[in-house]
């Protein structure tokens, strides 16, 4: 075999798997990842899952608007004081703090490009969902209501 076809063909499998993990980072900020409903009070919503410790850094960075009942929901594995910020995200967003049994405990306002933290008051916090700024009040929901567990279970299962 000629080397210059060798070299090509390592030139070639390399571009593969580079355009490879450039359409998955385009997937991942387009939001078409795996979305799963999930009932918030009254409410039904599709969530982007955010488990692993790179999903929850990411976040919704770089991406540009959101459908009106989509969102992020965090878990964390032990409960703790939430701590979030805007680094890189172009989306007004409020954010809702959950304790370990599903019930919205606070919301905090969060805004494009803001690196202050926004820190949960709570230190039993186990769940933080992202969603546009103003849809929890538009929708009506409140501190107090709260997600189904059983759902939310089966979908981290998935």
């Amino acid at each position: 075999m000629h080397p210059i076809s060798a070299a090509l063909r390592t030139v070639f499998a390399a571009s593969v798997i580079l355009l490879n993990q450039a359409c998955s980072e385009d997937a991942k900020e387009s939001g078409s990842s795996g979305l799963v409903q999930l009932s918030l009070g009254p409410k039904t919503i599709e969530i982007e899952l955010a488990i692993e410790r790179s999903e929850q850094t990411r976040g919704l960075m770089y991406r540009r608007s959101m459908p009106a009942d989509q969102g992020m929901l965090f878990v964390y594995q032990k409960p703790t004081r939430m701590s979030f910020w805007m680094r890189n995200t172009y989306i007004p967003l409020d954010i809702g703090f959950f304790t370990s049994d599903g019930v919205l405990r606070e919301i905090r306002k969060m805004y494009p490009h803001d690196e202050n933290p926004v820190k949960s008051i709570r230190e039993d916090i186990l769940y933080a969902l992202e969603m546009n700024q103003g849809w929890f009040q538009k929708n009506g929901i409140k501190p107090g209501e709260s997600f189904d567990l059983e759902q939310l279970e089966k979908a981290i299962r998935k």
